[in-house]
């Protein structure tokens, strides 16, 4: 079993509470966000709690992905996430704090590769690209919807 934690934070130039609505909007996350998510189930909802199944994207793949999340109320979410299919399970989170220019997105995920070929291959190739095309991705596609 190989394990990584991804990390980096960048600043939005909106504030909180905006950009809290749109990345814990997990039903438009597809529309909004289209380059890692083709869809989003939510399967059961308590309060802040939430169970879903997701098709995501990466590496040029679309997987399954269940999750279980929480969301912060103006703060964010964290959420374990299991991929069966790929082999991988994980925690993540985002979470968001006020700064001077706007809105601090602070993202974690910590990655669990269950299969030890994958491991070899992937841990190298995720180290070097995963926050770049989260950059790209999701906070360069946040910006735009919000920084006007």
């Amino acid at each position: 079993m190989n394990k990584i934690t991804l990390h980096d934070r960048w600043i939005v130039k909106a504030p909180i509470n905006d950009v809290f609505r749109i990345v814990t909007d997990f039903e438009k996350f597809p529309e909004r966000f289209p380059r890692v998510a083709e869809s989003i189930q939510i399967n059961k909802r308590e309060g802040n709690c939430l169970e879903m199944n997701a098709t995501v994207k990466s590496f040029g793949k679309r997987f399954q992905v269940k999750m279980k999340t929480q969301i912060l109320p103006e703060k964010g979410f964290i959420s374990d996430n299991d991929s069966y299919q790929f082999g991988t399970s994980g925690h993540e989170e985002l979470l968001l704090s006020e700064h001077q220019e706007g809105t601090l997105v602070d993202y974690t995920y910590q990655l669990i590769i269950h299969k030890k070929w994958l491991g070899i291959i992937a841990l190298p190739l995720l180290r070097w690209y995963s926050m770049k095309y989260w950059k790209k991705a999701v906070i360069d596609q946040l910006k735009k919807i919000l920084e006007r």
